[in-house]
């Protein structure tokens, strides 16, 4: 039975990629739109993180107080894991389902609804994992990265696409039209903004701090934020658990309305 399984497990991994391929083919085509997502978090960076750093001389992690640009940075760093995750798993998810039929296509050929998930969710994570990987990158090269742990941040990002592009995907399923993606935007703006971003969040209310703790971005950059400065706690650890919950918990429910929209 474990054989039988694990086989059935490379199946379906062979016959996502088929997907995966096709959206790089894609891309090759269109390299700055691929590219868009990846400016925003560097615009906050140099804006906010070096330009407003250069008035606050810093805050606190783990006891020890770091430079305000050194507190942003990591943030921006699952940003942009976030951005690049986002893009594919909800806007081009909904245009490949209601408008390109993609889709239909595709469970036309031997490939089933569970390929399509895995698929495009892989997809999301090779993007936000090419945005994390610039970012820290550029991270390194402003001296904005002060320990080898750092590197564990590349598959924190991927585990913040994982969460993210796995519960977008599956709330683009409910999706009407392009008027319901106001509420996409309407939830990304805040998180940007007050997941610990720019400030921490303990001067807000209990109950708003315990929503705020709640978010998939909170938890990545309180991952990233450790990594990069060195300072890991138990709290790394809560937000890996996390993640990877709300990632695979994404991604069956997906699997389980693609059942619906495609298969009825």
């Amino acid at each position: 039975m474990a054989e039988r399984a694990a086989a059935e497990q490379a199946a379906v991994v062979m016959m996502a990629w088929h997907l995966v391929a096709r959206h790089v083919r894609v891309y090759r085509r269109l390299p700055f739109v691929f590219l868009t997502g990846f400016l925003e978090p560097v615009f906050f960076l140099f804006s906010i993180g070096i330009g407003v750093g250069a008035m606050i001389p810093g805050f606190e992690v783990g006891g020890t107080l770091i430079p305000y640009a050194t507190y942003v940075a990591p943030a921006m760093l699952a940003t942009s894991a976030m951005n690049g995750a986002v893009m594919d798993s909800t806007f081009n998810i909904f245009h490949r389902l209601k408008y390109a039929k993609l889709y239909d296509a595709l469970l036309a050929t031997p490939m089933t609804t569970a390929d399509v998930a895995v698929g495009e969710v892989t997809w999301s994570l090779i993007r936000g994992g090419i945005y994390a990987t610039g970012f820290l990158g550029l991270m390194a090269a402003m001296g904005l990265v002060h320990s080898p742990l750092a590197l564990l941040a590349l598959p924190a990002c991927l585990l913040i696409g994982l969460a993210v592009g796995g519960v977008g995907m599956w709330l683009t399923t409910y999706m009407r039209s392009w008027q319901d993606f106001e509420f996409i935007t309407l939830a990304l703006m805040p998180m940007t903004l007050f997941s610990g971003t720019f400030f921490p969040i303990l001067g807000f209310p209990a109950p708003l701090r315990w929503l705020i703790e709640f978010t998939p971005l909170y938890r990545g950059v309180v991952l990233c934020r450790e990594l990069t400065t060195g300072m890991p706690t138990v709290a790394s650890g809560y937000s890996v658990i996390y993640l990877v919950a709300l990632g695979v918990m994404g991604v069956l429910f997906a699997r389980h309305r693609f059942d619906v929209l495609l298969r009825h």
